[in-house]
């Protein structure tokens, strides 16, 4: 071929490529998710993004535009899918009515629940945008549309109020979607947009089906907008629960009552009107009203914009959760504190104390919108506003969705009380176990009253007046029985947690006032753990592997060793005689770096004789009340305790020393061996790809061509035939507890390639990227991620000293600082630090830069 036309030939494949790569069909083929950065085409697919206040329920903006999850009756309900969808309607035009989201992902045709029976009922079949994108930045999320057949562009922004230190006002039973849009054809044209849903508070949750025994369903007119209702009858008022959809614009117009007849009659006449852009202004009914319709006619010119807010809000006041074992009467049971008068023998969320109806809640909305929005503004600026590597920032906003999520509840009188996750139906773990939360570092910082309010609930209710401590607290938080083994990490790390927050709030007042029940918890955990006071936890520990290890291991022994130090501060500050607990201390430190240590890692001794405690068979059957199988007897008298993992290299072997870390305490460890065995637990147990890794545990969390950090491994052999019950599977929480360890010692780039490789695994393709589950969905443990902020930056301000602490492993920084009082950037150029401060005040006093 000619010179010239091989030219030309290429110039056409340039600009043909180029053209295709406007279009939405082949950027949906291209799709790529860049860490930070937007979703598209394959990447939207798994995206659920929560919007709702802590402890209020939540709804999810699904990367298309959808809303799912929804989970507004103090539970989760994580397949609750209802039909609820807005649409756009411009006259004229064929094919002009459009659902305003993205293409249905294909889950959803099959392996959702009913999809097996055509999913009856839901708007899935109904035409939508060709192409949706997916950007986070929390707590917005924000979905662009686009249609080559439509000369339309739409952004839907979905959030609600997240403001660091106002506690109250980011607790709310509220969200909002924002609908932008753009008239990108050259002529005026006419639009009609509406948001339409059928009545999802109905019990049973079932299209169009009633059962009036339950009560009378309806819904009800409010101001530009309609109010979707439940009234329970007799003993069953839980069921009362009101959902509110209205808008401000001042040309609405309502339809309450969608057609009333059988089969999937309702919503084939809601949409015949939205087809021919029929604005249907329908009165109230009294009961069983199938669904409700808003309208707003507008008119762009080309290029104009306009913006429509879709308030939403929900107020169910009431539940039948009880959770927890409940106070005896028992001598061994006895509490250091009296019991609270409670507002009801059932749990109540915190903002029924706030509101008594729903239209107080939808009132309150409306007329605070800006000023929330502008707060939580200020948040999301000032994190985002980082110079920090994108992974980072993605793990750790990502994870803040937590605090969103049915995961965590707050009862009537504002203390906070958590699952652990979600499970599908119902919450996974219940009592804001202390040593899964002892992972969780964003609450601390962000809503340091809410974090103390467990400190209160660990050494009060839940402590009796030996010093036992239950590590699952009840529901409503009251006195609880003592029925099982205190959990050795979750007790002792409460302390190191009291150090914490203590430093974080700054008040001595209430750390005077919670002193001696502290002490009392550590002196439970020396005289139960360590009674030969050896400074290591030598008798069977309880811990957060749901098991006991024997012997003295560094996991526990950490905490133990951080829990000391804590205490030991803390005495000398309030003028106390520390010597017993220092010495002790200081004990344990050279057991523990002497005897726990062989020269690549910390590892287990494994020690079942010579102990307080009975032989592990005796002990077993005590708790589970149950005989062994000649088999499990066999393999105990071979091996010794099962669970153990004594020569393998533990992951969380180090936990405690940064638990001590992100607390505020240093050299709890030799620094040397600590980063020796972190080099090591990233050298044996990370892996780029687990497609030869045999896991007869829990295996979706990370298997086959995924890549993660494994609980544990045996490099030098010695593996029991029954280690540990998790310890093949890999935890997010733990992945970030040492990407963030290894960063505090130095190795940034190992860190950093384990919060990358986590990340990639919750890329929207397989799993949501907003939903980093472990036992159940949104898992607390996750929040861990909020250390790799100050394992790169040192950033860490000290309210008792009023000291601001840098220590920089990135070299020049911009990142986020949340304190007690208030929030916004710490800015380190050239050695020299500046704080900007964007919301309340940051009293500091002194910079010390190490």
């Amino acid at each position: 071929m000619p010179l010239n036309k091989i030219l030309l030939s290429s110039l056409f494949v340039c600009i043909l490529n180029s053209v295709l790569a406007q279009s939405p069909t082949s950027q949906a083929l291209n799709s790529y998710h860049y860490l930070n950065d937007k979703y598209t085409g394959d990447y939207i697919k798994q995206i659920a993004f929560p919007i709702g206040g802590i402890g209020a329920g939540m709804f999810c903006l699904e990367g298309t535009g959808a809303i799912s999850h929804m989970s507004v009756r103090n539970n989760p309900q994580i397949f609750n899918e209802p039909t609820m969808f807005a649409a756009i309607n411009i006259k004229g035009l064929k094919d002009g009515t459009k659902v305003l989201e993205g293409p249905v992902p294909d889950r959803k045709k099959y392996g959702m629940r009913s999809a097996g029976v055509g999913a009856p009922g839901s708007d899935w079949g109904l035409p939508r945008f060709q192409y949706s994108e997916f950007l986070a930045k929390f707590p917005f999320g924000i979905v662009t549309l686009k249609d080559k057949s439509l000369p339309l562009e739409v952004v839907i922004t979905g959030w609600s109020p997240f403001i660091p230190g106002d506690e109250n006002n980011s607790s709310l039973p509220l969200g909002a979607l924002e609908y932008k849009f753009k008239n990108t054809s050259n002529k005026t044209q006419d639009y009609t947009f509406s948001y339409n849903s059928t009545n999802f508070m109905t019990i049973p949750q079932s299209p169009y089906q009633y059962d009036s025994s339950i009560g009378k369903n309806y819904i009800d007119a409010i101001p530009k907008g309609f109010v979707l209702s439940q009234e329970g009858s007799g003993t069953r008022q839980d069921f009362n629960g009101d959902f509110a959809i209205f808008t401000d614009e001042v040309s609405t117009s309502i339809n309450y009552s969608w057609f009333r007849g059988g089969w999937f009659d309702p919503l084939t006449m809601i949409w015949n009107s939205l087809l021919d852009g029929k604005i249907s202004s329908t009165s109230t009914v009294e009961k069983d009203a199938p669904g409700a319709s808003l309208f707003i006619p507008f008119k762009l010119k080309p290029g104009e914009e306009k913006l429509i807010r879709v308030y939403m809000a929900w107020y169910v006041p009431d539940t039948k959760w009880r959770f927890g074992q409940q106070s005896t009467k028992n001598s061994d049971t006895t509490v250091d504190v009296q019991p609270r008068e409670l507002s009801s023998e059932f749990y109540k969320p915190w903002y029924s104390s706030k509101f008594k109806n729903i239209k107080e809640v939808s009132d309150f909305w409306l007329k605070n919108y800006d000023t929330l929005r502008k707060n939580t503004n200020l948040f999301t600026n000032a994190f985002y506003n980082s110079s920090l590597p994108p992974e980072v920032i993605e793990a750790v906003s990502a994870n803040l969705t937590i605090l969103k999520t049915p995961t965590v509840l707050r009862q009537f009188d504002g203390r906070f009380w958590a699952w652990e996750g979600c499970g599908d139906d119902f919450g996974s773990c219940h009592g804001s176990c202390t040593h899964v939360w002892n992972y969780a570092q964003a609450l601390s910082h962000l809503f340091p009253h809410l974090e103390k309010s467990l400190r209160n609930t660990e050494f009060g209710e839940n402590q009796n007046s030996f010093g036992h401590q239950t590590f699952r607290s009840a529901l409503p938080i009251q006195p609880v029985g003592h029925n099982f083994y205190a959990a050795a990490d979750g007790q002792l790390g409460g302390i190191m947690k009291t150090y914490r927050e203590w430093r974080i709030n700054g008040d001595s007042i209430w750390l005077r006032s919670i002193f001696s029940k502290v002490k009392k918890s550590l002196d439970y955990c020396i005289d139960t753990w360590d009674p030969r006071h050896t400074g290591t936890l030598e008798e069977p520990h309880h811990n957060t592997y749901d098991i006991e290890f024997w012997g003295p291991d560094p996991m526990c022994s950490s905490f133990y060793l951080g829990a000391l130090k804590a205490f030991s501060i803390i005495e000398d500050y309030l003028g106390e005689d520390s010597k017993f607990y220092r010495d002790l201390f200081n004990k344990g430190k050279i057991t523990f770096e002497s005897q726990l240590f062989n020269g690549d890692y910390f590892y287990q001794k494994t020690k079942w004789i010579g102990l307080s405690a009975k032989d592990p068979i005796e002990v077993a059957k005590q708790i589970d009340g149950k005989d062994y199988s000649e088999d499990a007897l066999k393999l105990i008298e071979k091996e010794g305790p099962k669970y153990q993992y004594g020569g393998g290299c533990l992951s969380d072997g180090l936990v405690g020393e940064w638990m001590a870390r992100v607390c505020g305490l240093s050299n709890v460890i030799d620094p040397a061996k600590v980063k020796k065995h972190l080099v090591s637990v990233y050298k044996y147990n990370y892996k780029v790809d687990l497609s030869n890794h045999s896991n007869p545990q829990r295996a979706t969390y990370a298997m086959g061509q995924d890549g993660g950090l494994l609980l544990c491994s045996w490099p030098n052999g010695g593996k029991l035939s029954l280690p540990f019950i998790y310890s093949d599977e890999v935890w997010t929480g733990v992945e970030y507890e040492v990407a963030s360890n290894l960063i505090f010692n130095g190795q940034i780039k190992e860190g950093l390639n384990i919060v990358k490789t986590c990340r990639k695994r919750y890329d929207g393709k397989v799993r949501n990227p907003f939903d980093e589950y472990e036992c159940g969905h949104w898992y607390a443990r996750a929040m861990s991620s909020y250390s790799l902020l100050e394992a790169l930056t040192g950033v860490r301000f000290d309210a008792v000293d009023s000291t601001l602490f840098v220590g920089s492993k990135v070299g020049n920084f911009t990142s986020f600082l949340s304190t007690n009082t208030g929030f916004g950037n710490v800015i380190f150029k050239d050695g020299k630090v500046n704080v900007d401060v964007v919301y309340g005040n940051i009293p500091i006093r002194k910079i010390i830069i190490n």
